[in-house]
């Protein structure tokens, strides 16, 4: 099969690799209908995460089962799945708790990379979320949205207590910042304030509910914020970047009393101790359970009560990967939809 492989910093090539094949027996094989770049991604892809061997890349998948192990019960051949970028039992204590990407026996949702024809899922019963019956092709990119970026941003929502008459600040206008968007507006948020200084971003954060724009940054974007709230700050702040700028800036943006949710992938973050002691500021965060939230946003999806994958803002074939990183990398586009 073809299958994306990352050999050192800005090196992305399609390749032909093994296919994989069934090494246990609560293992499955998918049949990829489409899979992306994350912003994830770049961090490898721009030196900022190592890489010191040649790396199958992809954690975002949505396809058909092509085979089961012996010990899968609940997952059959020929359904249309969509799993989380972490392996789940969904059955250990954590999982209970609703915390599937800490689980006792968590590994990687796509085992053998998911920018690929094919991918083995690992402890599919648990991990793997079934359609109702084969989608139609135009709800494929929303289902695939659910597999990471949606699910992040909706639990990035949910750990920053969003709701009926919050005012929530979005940090970050990446595919995950604007979800997060669409998930405060689901979950009733009175406003919604994005952080954003790309047109087009801007654009698609109004469509998901947004009702302010703030373009500054850093210390001058946390004064906009307090102007905007009458001095106090946010009741809700989404984090969807992962830097010291970014935390900061959604700490500083939250009033005492709230609550901060953190979803980017931390790179370089450190809290100065007594600040956060005396800001009243709850943080929770860390990788989405995503798999707790895919019921619900698969049958949202399913009834077209939204549309995540307006985030795809570009569609490659797969055997031009390469060029979905350079776009994302260089922003000209907010997320890479490839199909294999």
């Amino acid at each position: 099969m073809r299958g994306v492989v990352l050999h050192a910093p800005g090196d992305v090539r399609v390749e032909e690799r093994e296919r994989p094949a069934i090494v246990q027996p609560t293992d499955a094989v998918i049949r990829l209908a489409a899979t992306c770049v994350c912003g994830s991604d770049l961090w490898p892809y721009r030196g900022i995460a190592s890489v010191d061997r040649p790396t199958p890349m992809g954690h975002e998948y949505v396809g058909i089962v092509e085979e089961i192990g012996d010990q899968v019960s609940m997952i059959r051949p020929g359904q249309f799945v969509v799993g989380s970028f972490f392996a789940s039992d969904n059955t250990c204590e954590i999982c209970r708790a609703g915390y599937q990407t800490s689980c006792v026996q968590r590994q990687p949702g796509a085992a053998t990379g998911a920018q690929a024809e094919y991918t083995r899922v690992p402890l599919a019963d648990g991990t793997l979320v079934a359609t109702p019956e084969l989608p139609p092709d135009d709800l494929i990119p929303d289902l695939l949205a659910a597999s990471d970026v949606l699910g992040t941003g909706w639990f990035a929502a949910v750990a920053a207590e969003v709701g009926p008459g919050k005012t929530v600040v979005v940090v970050g206008d990446g595919a995950v910042g604007l979800l997060g968007v669409l998930a405060a507006s689901r979950l009733g948020a009175d406003r919604i304030i994005a952080m954003s200084r790309h047109e087009t971003r801007q654009k698609l954060a109004l469509e998901f509910g947004a009702t302010d724009l703030v373009t500054e940054r850093g210390d001058d974007g946390v004064a906009r914020i307090k102007d905007l709230t009458g001095g106090l700050g946010a009741h809700s702040v989404i984090e969807a970047v992962g830097t010291q700028e970014s935390m900061m800036q959604a700490i500083r943006a939250s009033r005492p009393g709230g609550h901060v949710g953190y979803v980017g992938v931390a790179h370089g973050v450190e809290l100065p101790g007594q600040e956060l002691f005396y800001s009243h500021v709850h943080l929770h965060g860390g990788p989405a359970p995503v798999r707790r939230f895919l019921p619900e946003l698969i049958d949202l999806i399913w009834h077209r009560e939204i549309d995540p994958g307006r985030v795809f803002d570009l569609t490659l074939p797969l055997d031009e990967a390469a060029e979905g990183y350079r776009a994302m990398d260089e922003r000209r586009a907010i997320k890479v939809l490839l199909r294999p």
